[in-house]
């Protein structure tokens, strides 16, 4: 992808300026950003999460009280903004994608949000090189947002979760199902998009 100008409606997108005023995280109120930001992944045809998934999403990363949370597949940043909004104030967000395109946008949707730079990584290049980057057992949430090779997405979740740690799967399949019903999972689907599993102490 290239040469890309974010627009809406036929007019550049100037995501700050939606953000003014909003109110914050704990309401039940849909932040602009996040609706603005799913309207330019529309217009790209880039797949977002949908409000109820990126709500469940939000919860998670606080009810876990997670720090450093990964996620594979940045898109345009919608689960992004709402695994940062559920973040403590010292959480970071490490997301990887192959476009740097998508992360160029990203970007910007984090900052109309108010997130500073040191809160989140983005990394751009082949997953399964940058995962083999990552440090072991040093995370505490990981979420993939990509279908094709979730075999290796899920065995590299068992490397960097801490023992406790979270693995969720945006739209899974029979197959997720399947391979993390096994001694080291403890799993459970939380409505129709998601699929989360606790990472055994051992």
């Amino acid at each position: 992808m290239a040469d890309r100008e974010a627009t809406i409606d036929g007019d550049p997108m100037d995501l700050g300026a939606h953000w003014e005023g909003a109110p914050r995280v704990g309401t039940n109120y849909l932040r602009p950003v996040i609706t603005h930001t799913m309207r330019w992944s529309a217009e790209f045809a880039v797949p977002c999460v949908s409000p109820a998934t990126g709500a469940v999403l939000r919860l998670l990363a606080a009810a876990t009280r997670a720090r450093a949370v990964v996620e594979i597949g940045t898109g345009l940043g919608v689960s992004g903004l709402w695994l940062l909004d559920g973040l403590g104030p010292e959480g970071v967000l490490t997301s990887i994608d192959a476009d740097a395109d998508l992360h160029a946008m990203a970007r910007q949707a984090y900052a109309a949000a108010g997130h500073p730079s040191g809160r989140y990584r983005l990394l751009t290049g082949r997953a399964e090189v940058l995962l083999g980057r990552l440090t072991d057992a040093a995370y505490d949430l990981v979420f993939v947002d990509v279908a094709e090779q979730r075999p290796q997405w899920t065995d590299a979740a068992a490397r960097l979760l801490r023992p406790g740690g979270l693995v969720v799967l945006h739209e899974p399949s029979d197959e997720d199902r399947d391979r993390l019903d096994a001694p080291q999972w403890t799993s459970a689907d939380l409505g129709p998009e998601l699929l989360a599993a606790t990472r055994g102490q051992s």
